[in-house]
C-alpha cells in the first residue's frame, strides 16, 4: 500500500516519535510510506534526521514532504493555504490510506483527503485514519480572562473535531480514555474508534549495551550509587508538570535527592530559576558539580536526547515522576516500567491505563501537589515495594506496548478503514517512481 501520515510538527515528543514508529514499522513491511509535516523550529528538536535516513533491509525509506503552511497555532490565512497544500500532495500521490496525527494536521489533513477521496475521478477512494495522541482540549485555568479565552479555544476544537470526525472511516485512541473523552463531547461515532497503544522498541529498555547500565551512566552523570534519583521525560514546557514537582518535593531536607530532567522546551531558563531559588543545585549533564553541594538536593539538567539516549537515562532513576496535567497514554510511563523503573503519575487521561496504583507504580488525583510529594518519598522509603511495582509493570507492557503489537493494531485498522472506503480489491498496484511528488525529499 502507499501510505501517507500526515503530522503536524515532528519535533521530539511522544506522539511524533509514534508516528515515526509506525512508518519504520511500515516501511519494513514494504509499504510505499510518506510522512507530511510542518516548519520545525524552536528548542524541542526534532526527529526529521531519523526519518530521513531509515533504511529497512527490504531498502524501503520513507518519503518525507514539508508542507510549509501547516503551523500549530490558529492561523486561518496559513490554514486555508496548508488545506491546498495537503489537498494537493494527496492529490499527487493518491495514496490507499492517509493517516493523520496531532488536532491541526488531523483537522485539515482528513478535510483535504476527503475531498478527493469522494470525488468521483478518483476511484477506488482512499482511507482515512485519525489517532488522537492526546486531548486538543486545554485545562480550564488561570484569570478569569484567561478561562474565557480557554472555554473559547476548547469549544473551537469540539466543532472542529465533530467536523473531522465525519470526514475519516476509523478514529485511533492510544488509550480508553480519549475515546470516552471525544464520545462525552459529542464527536464522532462509537463504531469508529479503536484503541491501538502507542509502540515502544522494547529492545534497548530491556538489555543495555556495553558501558550503558546504570552504574556507568550514573558515574558518567556524576551520581553516587546511594542518590536517590527521580527523573522525567518530558519537555520543559506548560502542562507537563516540573513546577507541581518542585513545588512537591522543595521542603525535602535530604541531599541524596536529585533531580533529572531529560527534555528541552521554552520554559527551561523560568523552571531551572525557580529550582535554583527553591534550593536547589543545578548542573547540565557531564558538567562536574560546583564545590559546596554536597549537603543540597540537586537538579541535572540532561537536554534533549536521541530517543535511544532515554532508554540509558532510565536506568539511573529511582523513579520516574510525570505529572502531567494533559496526555493521551504517555510513552515515557510503559518505558520506565520496560526499564525496571517504578512511575509515579497525576491520574490524567490514559495514564490510568499504564500504571495500577499500588501494584505497578503510583497514581496521584491530577493536581495533588501534596499527594504528588507523599507518594515520591514512600517510594523513597520502601524500596522492595518500589522494585516489585516496577517488575509487575515491566510484565504488563511487554505485550501491550510493543512495536510490533502497535503495527499489527494499525494493519487491522487499515483493513477495515479500506473495506469502508469501498476499496476492497486489496494493496494497490506499485506506481511509477515518476509518480511521486516533485516536491517531495526521498531518503
Amino acid at each position: 500500500m502507499r501510505i501517507l501520515h500526515i503530522s503536524t510538527r515532528l519535533i521530539l515528543g511522544g506522539s511524533q516519535e509514534n508516528t515515526v514508529l509506525s512508518c519504520e514499522g511500515q516501511a519494513r513491511l514494504g509499504h510505499d510510506v510518506h510522512l507530511a509535516f510542518g516548519p520545525i523550529y524552536g528548542p524541542e528538536g526534532s526527529l526529521l534526521e531519523r526519518a530521513r535516513s531509515f533504511r529497512a533491509q527490504n531498502g524501503r525509506g520513507i518519503t518525507t514532504h514539508v508542507v510549509p503552511h501547516l503551523v500549530r497555532q490558529v492561523s486561518p490565512l496559513a490554514d486555508a493555504r496548508a488545506y491546498r497544500e495537503l489537498f494537493a500532495l494527496v492529490r499527487e500521490l493518491k495514496p490507499d490510506v492517509v493517516h493523520t496525527h496531532s488536532s491541526k494536521a488531523g483537522v485539515l489533513g482528513r478535510a483535504a483527503a476527503w475531498a478527493w477521496s469522494v470525488a468521483p475521478a478518483t476511484r477506488p477512494p482512499c482511507a482515512v485514519v485519525h489517532t488522537i495522541h492526546g486531548p486538543p482540549f486545554m485545562p480550564v485555568e488561570g484569570s478569569p480572562l484567561q478561562r474565557s479565552k480557554l472555554r473559547l479555544s476548547n469549544w473551537l476544537y469540539t466543532r472542529a473535531e465533530r467536523m473531522a470526525a465525519r470526514r475519516c472511516h476509523l478514529i485511533v485512541g492510544v488509550a480508553d480514555a480519549m475515546t470516552r473523552q471525544f464520545l462525552a463531547r459529542g464527536i464522532g461515532r462509537p463504531e469508529q474508534f479503536v484503541t491501538v497503544r502507542s509502540g515502544i522498541n522494547v529492545g534497548p529498555y530491556l538489555t543495555p549495551e556495553a558501558g550503558q547500565d546504570r552504574a556507568s551512566v550514573r558515574a558518567e552523570l556524576g551520581l553516587r550509587d546511594s542518590d536517590f534519583v527521580v527523573g522525567t521525560v518530558a519537555r520543559l514546557a506548560q502542562h507537563k508538570g516540573h513546577d507541581d514537582l518542585l513545588d512537591a518535593l522543595k521542603d525535602v531536607d535530604d541531599p541524596r535527592l536529585v533531580l533529572l530532567w531529560v527534555g528541552d522546551g521554552w520554559w527551561r531558563e523560568r523552571l531551572v530559576a525557580r529550582a535554583e531559588g527553591l534550593g536547589f543545585a543545578v548542573v547540565r549533564a557531564g558538567e562536574a558539580w560546583p564545590p559546596g553541594v554536597a549537603g543540597r538536593k540537586r537538579l541535572v539538567l540532561a537536554g534533549l536526547v536521541p530517543p535511544e539516549r532515554v532508554a540509558v537515562l532510565m536506568r539511573t532513576m529511582d523513579v520516574l515522576a510525570h505529572p502531567s496535567f494533559r496526555e493521551g497514554l504517555p510513552r515515557t510511563v510503559p518505558q520506565a516500567l520496560l526499564s525496571g523503573v517504578c512511575p509515579v503519575a497525576y491520574d490524567c487521561d490514559g495514564t490510568g491505563e499504564a500504571i495500577i496504583d499500588g501494584q505497578t507504580g503510583r497514581l496521584v488525583p491530577t493536581g495533588d501537589v501534596r499527594g504528588l510529594g507523599e507518594a515520591v518519598l514512600w517510594l523513597r522509603d520502601h524500596p522492595a515495594e518500589r522494585d516489585a511495582m516496577a517488575r509487575r509493570g515491566l510484565e504488563a507492557c511487554l505485550g501491550s506496548f510493543s512495536a510490533e503489537a502497535m503495527i499489527a493494531g494499525l494493519d487491522s485498522v487499515y483493513s477495515r478503514a479500506l473495506a469502508m472506503a469501498g476499496n476492497t480489491s486489496g494493496p494497490a498496484l506499485p506506481r511509477a517512481e515518476e509518480d511521486r511528488s516533485s516536491g517531495s525529499e526521498t531518503r
